[in-house]
């Protein structure tokens, strides 16, 4: 019997899992102070000072600011503010205004992401197969409203309910955002759910403490991931490879693949990989 034919649930991670950055962050900083006037940022600095702001804002104000009914777009203004501060460079306000709207204007749209080839054929094939398919994910309102639909994934033909942590207040590796999810779905058992991911930390790990199954991507061929396997988590490369071993009866050894031998997705994932 196949994992596939006890589900009634797949969850899925969004970035990493079913889309990816386009470039740098830095290309997107240059391009908003180029278009307020001002010289392009160096792209080390701009990185770094934007992870430093970007881990007190979410320290302080978790949730993009749900718990401090801040709103989203203040949330990132600081945000945003704090990131070229730590960076080095400290504009006037009206200088500063035009370039964190361009920004924010920018990463609430499709234009800094790719969609992985296989996100939408899978999400559409699970829910042909009669699988509620939801969306759990660290993301603020604008990913439901406006990215994943700009990007061609929307709700009704490739998922049919998202839990977003700027919607509802709590973010991964808390448990108890699956466990909403699993009560979005349907008040559905742990263990007729599967959720799907890349991180040990924030997706297999509190998706199997409450119970469910769970499934590690590993497009990137990150480190990490002979560990997760040690661990004993399911480590796949891409979507292709997710519903090969779906429907593979229990007990059988997943395919390898022979040397030189890639899926049409996996040679796409390479080409966006080394883009990035």
């Amino acid at each position: 019997m196949s994992l596939l034919s006890k589900l009634r649930l797949i969850t899925v991670d969004v970035t990493g899992t079913l889309i990816a950055y386009k470039g740098q962050l830095g290309d997107y900083y240059c391009m908003a102070a180029k278009h307020a006037g001002m010289p392009c940022p160096d792209y080390q600095r701009m990185h770094e000072g934007f992870k430093i702001a970007y881990t007190e804002m979410a320290r302080q104000y978790p949730c993009f600011g749900f718990t401090a009914k801040m709103p989203n777009i203040d949330w990132w203004r600081t945000c945003v503010k704090n990131s070229f501060v730590k960076a080095g460079y400290d504009y006037d306000d009206e200088t500063f205004e035009k370039i964190f709207r361009r920004i924010y204007s920018v990463f609430g749209s499709s234009a800094p992401y790719s969609v992985f080839p296989d996100a939408q054929p899978f999400m559409r094939w699970a829910r042909e197969k009669g699988l509620t398919v939801g969306i759990v994910s660290n993301a603020e309102y604008r990913y439901k409203e406006v990215i994943l639909p700009a990007l061609g994934l929307n709700q009704g033909s490739e998922w049919d309910f998202g839990v977003f942590s700027g919607i509802v207040g709590i973010e991964k590796p808390d448990p108890r955002i699956y466990k909403i999810a699993l009560e979005m779905a349907g008040n559905i058992a742990p263990e007729e759910a599967l959720h799907i991911g890349d991180s040990m930390r924030k997706d297999y790990t509190p998706a199997r403490s409450i119970g469910m199954h769970a499934l590690l991507l590993d497009r990137f061929k990150t480190a990490d991931a002979e560990s997760w396997r040690k661990s004993g988590a399911p480590v796949l490369p891409d979507l292709v490879a997710a519903q090969e071993w779906l429907t593979r009866n229990e007990g059988e050894d997943y395919p390898k693949k022979s040397e030189g031998e890639e899926t049409i997705a996996s040679q796409v994932l390479k080409r966006m990989s080394e883009k990035l």
